[in-house]
């Protein structure tokens, strides 16, 4: 779906979307300021603690996907302070360039904090969760704090950005990320600075260390897609529940917004959630999706 989009300038870009497209994943640093490093860790903090305050379980006896990280999404829609960074315009028109696309939606944020102790991410490709027919969709990883081998940093498998795509059970099956690092070559870690930006394909594998630092892995991310991208067939998901949309129709509507190119401050209303019953306020009350 790459198609020539409006103008859109960073330093370096053309050196970032060759190294996308050749290896999946890109780098780049220095994106965000520090001022708005301070201001959106601590407005993505806030986010995190407020959605986990009603979850009052222990580290061990939470999940082995649960010990991976503190799972947040959709905290655009219910922190306006968190707002801003998901619908950034450098970070939205980053993932447009190394897209190719005219304009992006979100597809959805998720704040995701490793906690000190917290085990690795296992292997995976995100497109396998993902109910998009194209594979034109992007994560854009936003550290809040620098984040070393020890604190839990990401691996991408270079080369892997239109690779076959595995289901892996990552939430279900502790260890089926294995079978599929077998498959691939040993992946590159990537250590980074708060402000940094890196940018992963949605068919990329990835995955992350553990955090062994004694530190919270503070990390904000947002996955956008490429406008004009249409539902698939497979799997539910409350991005193109909500609005309904059809197998086989165009994804667009009040849960996925386009996130670039967007005026200076106009930042999108959020709409409110339904209640898809017992599992979702379940989920809900573990801070993981927004209340109905």
């Amino acid at each position: 779906m790459r198609q020539d989009g409006p103008a859109f300038d960073f330093p370096g870009l053309a050196d970032h979307v060759e190294r996308f497209r050749r290896d999946g994943f890109a780098h780049v640093p220095g994106v965000l300021t520090p001022a708005e490093v301070q201001r959106y860790h601590r407005a993505v903090g806030e986010a995190v603690a407020t959605r986990k305050a009603g979850d009052t379980r222990a580290f061990a006896e939470k999940t082995p996907y649960e010990q991976s990280f503190l799972q947040c999404e959709y905290i655009w829609e219910d922190f306006p302070a968190v707002r801003p960074l998901t619908f950034h315009q450098t970070v939205a028109g980053l993932a447009a360039a190394l897209l190719g696309a005219k304009a992006v939606r979100i597809w959805h944020d998720q704040a995701l904090y490793k906690e000190a102790g917290g085990r690795e991410t296992e292997a995976h490709q995100d497109h396998a969760y993902w109910p998009i027919t194209q594979a034109a969709a992007i994560t854009a990883w936003m550290p809040l704090v620098d984040v070393d081998l020890d604190g839990g940093c990401m691996g991408y498998v270079a080369g892997t950005g239109e690779a076959d795509l595995d289901y892996i059970d990552i939430f279900r099956k502790p260890g089926a990320g294995k079978a599929l690092e077998a498959k691939h070559a040993a992946p590159t870690w990537a250590p980074c600075k708060a402000g940094d930006v890196i940018f992963h394909g949605a068919r990329t594998v990835h995955m992350a260390r553990p955090n062994t630092s004694g530190r919270m892995r503070a990390v904000h991310t947002a996955i956008y897609f490429a406008d004009g991208c249409t539902r698939a067939a497979r799997g539910g998901h409350p991005s193109v529940d909500r609005d309904h949309i059809a197998p086989g129709a165009r994804i667009g509507g009040a849960a996925t917004p386009i996130a670039w190119p967007r005026a200076p401050g106009d930042l999108p209303e959020p709409a409110p959630w339904p209640d898809f019953g017992e599992h979702h306020r379940r989920v809900a009350a573990l801070g993981v999706l927004p209340r109905p």
